[in-house]
């Protein structure tokens, strides 16, 4: 089972997972951010909050973390949002599956989202299969969108809708 603990401020009870979310992020950055990106874990954290999770199992050891930014909408409806994760290689597999469906039903239960969204780097496999596997489709591929690690990529776009969840449930 996962337990998603929202750090919600600097600092506050879910504050102990800040390093674990950092150690996380450095050794996965190259998955998370190109060559013009600062991969300065300090700011990426703090410009998630309020939608930051560590993600971790039923006795608190952390497993991964994730992040929703990038809104579409208003201060009343938030209409879309895009989902960043990066998960401790103790937590690779059905765990990470298991993990995935439940925060996007929390996402669509709690904020009220319509759609899901999740950018990648053509190359992140394991990435690739688990939008897959949670019911993420792709939706576009911006070719020779950027650098990383000194090579041009793709971006992929990967979408997932309410109606996944919901099939009669309108907007």
């Amino acid at each position: 089972m996962c337990v998603f603990k929202q750090i919600k401020t600097i600092p506050d009870e879910n504050f102990c997972y800040i390093p674990e979310i950092l150690k996380c992020f450095n050794k996965f950055s190259k998955f998370l951010h190109d060559d013009f990106t600062k991969n300065d874990g300090v700011a990426y954290i703090t410009n998630a909050l309020p939608y930051l999770w560590a993600i971790c199992d039923v006795k608190n050891h952390f497993m991964g973390f994730v992040i929703l930014d990038n809104f579409t909408g208003n201060y009343n409806q938030k209409f879309s949002a895009e989902i960043s994760v990066c998960f401790h290689p103790k937590a690779w597999g059905s765990y990470t599956r298991y993990c995935a469906k439940i925060f996007l039903k929390k996402c669509f239960d709690e904020f009220g989202l319509y759609k899901i969204k999740a950018q990648i780097f053509s190359d992140n496999y394991r990435v690739k299969r688990l939008l897959k596997s949670a019911g993420f489709k792709p939706e576009a591929i911006i070719p020779n969108e950027t650098v990383r690690n000194g090579k041009v990529q793709n971006i992929e776009m990967y979408a997932i809708y309410r109606n996944y969840y919901y099939k009669n449930e309108e907007i």
